[in-house]
C-alpha cells in the first residue's frame, strides 16, 4: 500500500508537526510501548493506530486526534507496522 500524495502531504503540515511534538512532550519523548514494559527507550515516531487513507486523512478525529496516536521507538514503530504487513522506509514511510 503506497500512500496517497494527500497523506504524503499532510506530513509535511504545520498541523502535523505540531500535533506530532505534542504528542512525543505529552509522552515524555519516550516510546509508551516500552514504557509499558518498564523499558526506557526514546520515541522517534508519533503512529496512527488508525492508520491514513486517502479517505480519512482530511478528518481530524483520526489524524490529529492525540487518542489515535502514539509515541514509539524505532523498533516499536516498526513491529506495528509488521502486524499489518506493511514496513517503513528510512523515513518513516510506510510502504509495502
Amino acid at each position: 500500500m503506497h500512500h496517497d500524495a494527500d497523506v504524503e502531504r499532510f506530513y509535511t503540515t504545520r498541523a502535523w508537526r505540531a500535533c506530532r511534538a505534542s504528542v512525543l512532550k505529552k509522552n515524555g519523548g519516550l516510546c509508551q510501548l516500552c514504557l509499558a514494559k518498564g523499558l526506557i527507550e526514546p520515541a522517534v515516531h508519533v503512529h496512527h493506530k488508525i492508520p491514513l487513507t486517502a479517505e480519512n486523512v482530511n478528518d481530524p478525529k483520526i489524524a490529529l486526534n492525540a487518542d489515535n496516536l502514539m509515541a514509539l521507538c524505532e523498533s516499536c514503530h516498526g513491529e506495528q507496522h509488521r502486524k499489518k504487513r506493511w514496513r517503513c522506509d528510512p523515513s518513516g514511510h510506510v510502504r509495502i
